[in-house]
C-alpha cells in the first residue's frame, strides 16, 4: 500500500471512528475534492497535457496537515508542504492521476505530473500539478475525465469556471458533463465498499465520472 494511500486510509478509519455514535457505517466516498482543469494547446492547434487544481475537503486537509512542520501558525509554504506535495504525485501513478483521456475515441497516456506543488488556502488542502501527454494530439475530438476507479475520493467540478482551455484555436468548443448521480441501488452498492472496496483495475467508478468534451473543427 502507497503512502498516499495509507493517509486516505488512516484518515478514513478516524473518521469512521469519530462518527460512530452516530451512525454504525461509512459509506464511500471518504475524501472529497473540489477540481478546476486547463486544457493545455500549443502553437500548432495540438493538444499537450491538463493542467489540474485539486482542493481537498476540510477534514482531510486538516488531518494530512498533522506533523507537518510549518515556522508561522495557521500559515503554510510551499516549501513546507513539498515533501506532501511529493508524496501525493508520486502515489497516484498506481490510479493513473484519476485522469484519462481519448482523442478521436483512441486512449491518450500521459507522463508523470511536472510542476506539482501544494497550496494551503486556509482551511482547506490545494494540489496543483500538470500531466503532459507523452505525445501531443492533434484531436479533433477531445474527451478528459476525471474520476477514483475506487470511489474512495469524490471529485466535482468547481461551481465557477471548472474547466477552460489555454491556447486552444478559436473554433474550438468546451463542453462539461456533470458526474452522474447514484441511483438507489448504486447508492446501496457504495455503501458495501468499506467491506468489499474496489481495487485500481476496476471500472465501477467510470460511471461517476467528470468529463470535459473538446471539439475543433
Amino acid at each position: 500500500m502507497n503512502a498516499m494511500i495509507k493517509l486516505l486510509c488512516a484518515y478514513a478509519c478516524a473518521a469512521l471512528l469519530l462518527s460512530l455514535p452516530a451512525t454504525p457505517a461509512l459509506a464511500h466516498p471518504h475524501v472529497w475534492v473540489t477540481l478546476h482543469s486547463e486544457i493545455l494547446y500549443a502553437n500548432d492547434g495540438t493538444v499537450t497535457g491538463v493542467r489540474h487544481a485539486w482542493r481537498f475537503d476540510d477534514m482531510f486537509s486538516a488531518y494530512a496537515l498533522q506533523g507537518i512542520s510549518h515556522a508561522k501558525k495557521g500559515h503554510y509554504t510551499r516549501e513546507e508542504l513539498a515533501s506532501l506535495a511529493q508524496v501525493n504525485v508520486e502515489s497516484l501513478k498506481e490510479y493513473d492521476y484519476f485522469t484519462y483521456a481519448r482523442g478521436d475515441g483512441k486512449k491518450l497516456k500521459f507522463n508523470e505530473p511536472v510542476d506539482y506543488w501544494l497550496e494551503y488556502a486556509s482551511p482547506a488542502l490545494v494540489l496543483h500539478f500538470t500531466l503532459p501527454l507523452k505525445a501531443p494530439a492533434n484531436a479533433k475530438a477531445l474527451q478528459v475525465e476525471v474520476y477514483d476507479p475506487t470511489i474512495f475520493v469524490d471529485f466535482e467540478f468547481a461551481k465557477d469556471n471548472p474547466v477552460s482551455l489555454s491556447g486552444a484555436p478559436p473554433q474550438c468548443e468546451l463542453a462539461v458533463d456533470l458526474p452522474h448521480q447514484p441511483t438507489p441501488a448504486e447508492q446501496a452498492r457504495l455503501s458495501q465498499l468499506d467491506f468489499t472496496p474496489l481495487d485500481a483495475s476496476s471500472a465501477y467508478g467510470e460511471i461517476f465520472a467528470n468529463k470535459m468534451r473538446v471539439k475543433c473543427p
